[in-house]
């Protein structure tokens, strides 16, 4: 009962949320944490509305897991080769410098900083830090660009980088977490800090497509549309589950990133199955409430307790200051490589801000392998950005998208037609009598 009841709040928080942002033009993805962060454990959890403890935001992971899976999927279908001869070159060199960019100008911001401050961050947290910078939440951007139909040259370059940015996050993690251990202490197994983390981006890839052609080979044998979105959601819903695993060889630990395993399954089967826009787009509206419920337990999971301390403070905007000019420089820097439109160049990098999933996964990984004060540091600056990222990234991504021309206003005509529509709806109707 106290889950479901939970679950109840969570939805109705959120929606009646987005009734009042509407008001002020931000995009729901904001009202929803913002709704999170009050039903959350630091604000009306305190006392005895919503949620009271993390614990139970933690026991509700199942439906953010899941969400995330069918954010996944959706960004998957981005990648159909159709668009991606028009955008694939761009989206390629734009994903992979971003992300080399931000994570460099991390890493000279925070060394510099080591080295005037030592007593308050060590290089290996520095290091580390610079890696994690690299990693772009999709579930924030996407939500964005469904809600107001986003359609142009900046979403066209936009969602595929998204995508590709957590590989290459996870890649250039590996890489630098590898260094940071290996200058804390020499005993440690590097060769598993690197090894496995590019093994779970082959391995999440190998799974993710194998699971798309087994999809598009059932899909064939199904022919009412809810037998198919039946398949559709089971199918994501299996391959988050299989994501969980872990497996042991040796002295390595081998998993999988249900992210790179559920975009690859939408990569796959939208590549493969002519009905599959239909599909994708139905399989959507079902998950809808689903992705609800993930942004507002997203926004009561974060932890005001941060601001308790100065030096978390302190470097947590030398953080975020050094990751926002990195990603806006690194996107319009690789941009021009690629030879990119003049929109693309001037507002992608914005649109890169948001930070959360990923980034929280490597913070996880550096504060079990760390331990101790700097496991702890890492943990608090990661989710100090994520907070500030989360709040608001959407909005900043509204207005790059709105500017680049992306996002068109609603033509007056159609918004004086609506609006009469609705005070149709809504007018009374006199009583009818017999003569």
């Amino acid at each position: 009962m106290q889950v479901l009841l939970l679950i109840a709040v969570a939805l109705f928080s959120g929606l009646l949320m987005t009734r009042l942002f509407v008001k002020f033009h931000l995009p729901d993805v904001t009202a929803y944490l913002v709704a999170g962060v009050l039903i959350g454990p630091c604000v009306l959890g305190r006392f005895g509305f919503g949620f009271q403890t993390f614990e139970q935001v933690d026991s509700l992971s199942l439906i953010s897991d899941v969400a995330l899976g069918f954010i996944a999927f959706a960004i998957g279908h981005e990648f159909r080769l159709s668009a991606l001869k028009q955008t694939g070159r761009q989206a390629t060199i734009i994903g992979i410098l971003q992300a080399v960019v931000a994570t460099a100008v991390v890493d000279i911001a925070l060394i510099i900083f080591h080295f005037l401050r030592p007593d308050l961050l060590s290089l290996p947290v520095a290091i580390t830090l610079g890696a994690i910078a690299a990693a772009t939440a999709p579930a924030a951007t996407l939500m964005v660009v469904r809600q107001y139909k986003a359609k142009g040259p900046v979403t066209d370059v936009l969602l595929p980088v998204v995508a590709l940015d957590d590989a290459v996050g996870l890649v250039i993690f590996a890489v630098s977490f590898g260094v940071a251990q290996a200058m804390k202490n020499g005993n440690t197994n590097i060769a598993a800090l690197i090894i496995e983390p590019l093994a779970e981006v082959v391995l999440s890839i190998g799974f993710g497509a194998l699971s798309g052609v087994i999809l598009t080979c059932l899909e064939r044998y199904f022919h009412s549309r809810r037998n198919r979105n039946s398949l559709i959601v089971g199918s994501v819903i299996l391959t988050v589950a299989v994501s969980q695993l872990k497996i042991p060889v040796g002295q390595f630990t081998f998993g999988f990133s249900s992210l790179l395993v559920c975009m690859m399954l939408g990569t796959v089967f939208c590549n493969f199955c002519p009905l599959s826009e239909e599909l994708m787009d139905r399989a959507d509206r079902w998950s809808g409430p689903a992705i609800t419920l993930f942004f507002v337990l997203s926004g009561s999971a974060l932890q005001f307790d941060v601001f308790g301390e100065p030096a978390v403070i302190l470097i947590g905007v030398i953080y975020i200051l050094a990751r926002s000019i990195g990603k806006m420089f690194g996107a319009r820097w690789s941009a021009t490589l690629a030879k990119s439109p003049a929109t693309v160049r001037k507002y992608l990098g914005i649109t890169l801000l948001p930070q959360a999933g990923v980034a929280l996964g490597m913070c996880a990984t550096a504060y079990r392998v760390l331990g101790g004060a700097e496991g702890t540091l890492i943990r608090n600056i990661v989710l100090f950005g994520v907070l500030i990222y989360e709040l608001f990234g959407p909005s900043l991504t509204k207005m790059a998208l709105t500017k680049a021309g992306d996002i068109q206003a609603i033509p007056s005509e159609v918004k004086g037609r609506r609006e009469k529509e609705l005070e149709q709806v809504t007018k009374p109707v006199p009583p009818q009598f017999d003569k």
